[in-house]
Parts: structure tokens; sequence; C-alpha cells
């Protein structure tokens, strides 16, 4: 879009038509760097075993493993990762107001023959290892 060599324009005034910041324009992202990129796959390792860790409990965790690390940088890779553990919310249990409650319809049912009744099954599977929707430059 902005050519840095172009024969009339200067980058100042490209910026202008554009309508963006020359500030924006000279803006490189710097990725993850350091110890980080280690840090999240200890993060992803454990989170598949206890999904039900939070930034606490991780932090705690990578603590007792010998990482200096806090929950500010565990919160934020956390994030970046796209990981929320799982817990019990409360009052799960109570039906929002105004919620319609269906019968159950198979009360006093007799099952007697193959393809009578049918049900689903809504097992949650873990998504295979490693943080595939996380795209990082700047690693080295």
């Amino acid at each position: 879009m902005i050519e840095r060599n172009h024969a009339t324009l200067s980058i100042r005034a490209q910026c202008r038509l554009l309508s963006i910041s020359r500030s924006s324009f000279y803006y490189e992202p710097q990725g993850e760097t350091g110890m980080n990129p280690a840090l999240m796959l200890l993060i992803d390792r454990q989170f598949l075993e206890t999904p039900f860790y939070g930034v606490r409990q991780m932090t705690w965790h990578l603590r007792n493993e010998g990482h200096a690390v806090n929950q500010k940088r565990i919160r934020r890779l956390m994030r970046l990762m796209r990981l929320m553990p799982i817990y019990q919310k409360p009052n799960t249990s109570k039906p929002a107001k105004g919620h319609k409650t269906y019968p159950y319809l198979l009360g006093g049912l007799r099952v007697e023959r193959p393809n009578q009744v049918w049900c689903a099954d809504i097992t949650y599977r873990a998504p295979r290892p490693g943080w595939s929707g996380v795209h990082m430059t700047g690693m080295h």
C-alpha cells in the first residue's frame, strides 16, 4: 500500500492520504522472545493434564518446577494461547426464568427392540497437543 521509495509522495503524505499514523506504518510486532515459547509449551502440556488449572494454579505449578514466573506473565500467555480453565460456574443447575422444562418422554416406556430409542453423547474431547491457533513471529 505504501511505497517507501515513491517518486513524488513522501511516506508522511502517503500515510496522511490513507488516514494512518506514521508510527503505525513503521511499527513491526516483536513476537514472543526469550523463554516464553518454552513456558507456553509447559503450560500447554500441563493444561492437557489438568484443564481446570487457572492462572493461579498454573503459576503455582510452574514455580514448584523451578521456573521464575508471576501471575501476570502466565495470565498473558494463557490468554495468548486462548486457554480457559474448566470449572463449575455458580448456579448452573438452576433454570433461567422463563426457561421451559421439557417432560421426560421415556418414563415408563419398555424398550423391546433395536432402534426403538436413540441417545446422543456430548462427551468433551481435548484438542490435539499443541496450541495450533497461536501465530508467533520473531521466534528464534
